[in-house]
């Protein structure tokens, strides 16, 4: 009888103690802060962690055209659009899009690039209203986002809509050196 008593005891003290975790947890969510008041997102980005694979940066300065990019990619979201280079050799990139509707953000992509022109960036918000604004096109992008230099966002992605010649071409001078040159 005694033992039985004993059972009984562990048994519902067990149960206690579990009720007690969880109406602790339960309650402290009542506690917290809200995720906007602990951050202020859409005027201050939200942190994220240094190894955090975000939206791809792309340097098209870099780029030699080699597709082991879209090769990798396991779920064909890399389109490259290349010819050959009248002035030397190689290749004239004259579109590097990634469908984000398709990418799985899995940075396979980024270890087999022989001159590291495609790495993950810490950007992870690319709102938009259709599908067609989650297709980024980086030889058409404005330079600063083509370069890697700025963060790719809605704006910059509208903005490539428009544009209909790639924004530089391997073998032209750099509009950057233009600047340069100026000041």
């Amino acid at each position: 009888m005694r033992e039985w008593f004993r059972n009984v005891w562990v048994a519902v003290s067990t149960v206690l103690k579990g009720l007690k975790v969880t109406f602790g947890v339960m309650f402290a969510t009542y506690r917290r802060k809200a995720f906007t008041e602990i951050y202020e997102y859409p005027e201050k980005p939200v942190p994220v962690k240094a190894r955090y694979r975000g939206f791809h940066r792309f340097d098209l300065t870099t780029c030699i055209g080699c597709e082991k990019c879209a090769v990798a990619c396991p779920v064909d979201c890399i389109y490259i659009e290349k010819e050959k280079s009248p002035v030397g050799k190689g290749f004239r990139i004259d579109g590097f899009t990634i469908d984000y509707t398709k990418c799985m953000f899995c940075a396979l992509c980024v270890e087999p690039c022989p001159v590291d022109c495609i790495f993950m960036g810490s950007n992870h918000d690319l709102s938009c209203y259709s599908r067609d604004g989650c297709i980024v096109d980086y030889a058409k992008v404005p330079l600063q986002v083509g370069w890697g230099q700025s963060t790719l966002n809605p704006t910059a992605v509208a903005e490539s809509k428009v544009l209909y010649e790639p924004v530089w071409v391997k073998g032209e001078p750099s509009p950057f050196e233009y600047a340069s040159e100026e000041s």
